[in-house]
């Protein structure tokens, strides 16, 4: 009988230009196809960033908890100029890296990116935080702001979801949860457009120094004053005398802000989308509201609010079924594609709201499983379970194949949804 075989050792395959335009419009056929490749397969980002994509659900699952794999982007940051796959590219970060005022590394100084036992000791606080009684402590807010849009919404005949619904309540929720002044909300949220835009551009840079500057001073006036928000309980949560620092807190502020409101808009948007192209799912949610929380569980595996989990690498070789990913390579895990996984899903291409949800990977998993999930999931039921409710003649304005799709690495979202009421214009 011959030996077993060990993990291909073999030098890794060209990687694959994956995250094109045409990806970001429709990419789960191209997930699938990778995933009859290999259950690890080198891409190429647009940047010209070498990692390693998983596309399998056990894989995945198994990999997010996995703690060969680190997310502490101290070290991290150091490896990226050995994984470039372009030398020009490779040449043109160099060249560039000796000004990192871009993204200043405050604003990273937070849980997401950071291991055992600082991850340890910044969840244990923030959670002291930002419990389950403050999440549902908002309900009634949510609601009484969902209904204010809408009024709006029904009374025009057209108008674009993601700009007058999906994008203002979580923007809103976080500035209630932050504590931000509503005088001050305007700029806050072109800073916060800016920064997770992507683009490496001067007003990027500004927008950073004028986030920290004010997260800095809305800090102070929290601890001082303290308010009924999270930012003022951050300020004064302690655990055996231990407290957060003020970068720490700016970081943490920054965290909530974007993994706050970027993955709620997505999510409404998407989820609202699926119903738009289901016409019978939304019969069903008629029929038996009782169905709302499976819907949003559905949404989320369906074409979930993150596409990909955050930055990861390998601290020693890993091994993915057949496949060695050295150390020091970085590892991105495709949550959508772990969603759409025949092996753990029957029929994954089909929108069931009935399908059992146990160990989704949506909002990841293991320690660094996304802590505002539930607030998350909270805000999806509220504004879609409204919106329908109120605008039951709602549908597309433009083909589907017309609606555009960001182009993110992170984030599976709509540029524009939109949607005619089905009220007639006078």
């Amino acid at each position: 009988m011959p030996p077993a075989q060990s993990p291909s050792q073999s030098p890794a395959p060209p990687p694959v230009e994956l995250f094109t335009p045409a990806f970001h419009q429709d990419p789960h056929g191209a997930l699938a196809a990778l995933r009859q490749t290999a259950p690890a397969v080198p891409v190429v980002t647009p940047n010209g960033l070498r990692t390693w994509l998983i596309t399998g659900y056990e894989d995945a699952r198994e990999l997010l908890a996995d703690p060969r794999l680190s997310k502490d982007m101290r070290v991290g940051r150091d490896l990226i100029p050995r994984n470039f796959a372009d030398p020009e590219k490779q040449r043109a970060f160099l060249a560039e890296s000796g000004d990192d005022s871009q993204f200043p590394q405050v604003l990273s100084m937070h849980m997401l990116d950071s291991d055992p036992p600082d991850h340890t000791r910044l969840r244990r606080l923030v959670g002291r935080a930002f419990t389950a009684r403050r999440v549902e402590s908002l309900r009634p807010r949510i609601i009484e702001l969902t209904d204010e849009l809408l009024d709006g919404i029904a009374g025009s005949e057209r108008v674009d979801l993601m700009e007058e619904l999906a994008f203002p309540v979580p923007f809103t929720v976080i500035c209630w949860l932050l504590g931000v002044p509503p005088d001050d909300r305007s700029e806050f949220r072109r800073w916060s457009n800016l920064l997770v835009s992507g683009a490496g551009t001067p007003e990027v840079r500004d927008a950073s120094v004028s986030m920290i500057s004010y997260l800095r001073a809305l800090i102070d006036s929290k601890r001082t004053e303290p308010a009924d928000d999270i930012l003022s309980d951050l300020v004064q949560v302690s655990d055996e005398g231990d407290q957060l620092s003020d970068d720490e807190l700016i970081s943490m502020a920054f965290l909530l802000l974007v993994a706050g409101h970027e993955t709620t808009v997505n999510l409404i948007g998407n989820g609202t989308l699926a119903l738009l192209q289901h016409p019978a799912v939304r019969e069903q949610l008629a029929t038996d509201p009782a169905l709302w929380p499976a819907a949003v569980e559905e949404f989320l595996r369906y074409d979930g609010p993150v596409t990909n989990a955050t930055w990861r690498f390998t601290t020693e070789p890993v091994e993915v079924g057949s496949v060695l990913i050295p150390e020091g390579e970085f590892v991105t895990i495709s949550l959508g594609a772990a969603g759409r996984d025949p092996a753990r899903y029957t029929d994954p291409d089909r929108l069931d709201i009935t399908r059992s949800h146990s160990a989704s990977v949506a909002f990841g998993h293991g320690i660094h499983h996304c802590l505002g999930a539930p607030l998350a999931r909270l805000e999806g039921q509220i504004v879609i379970s409204r919106l329908f409710a109120r605008v039951p003649a709602l549908r597309l304005a433009v083909d589907s194949t017309e609606l555009r799709w960001r182009s993110s690495l992170m984030m599976r979202g709509l540029e524009e949804l939109p949607v005619f009421t089905g009220r007639s214009a006078v």
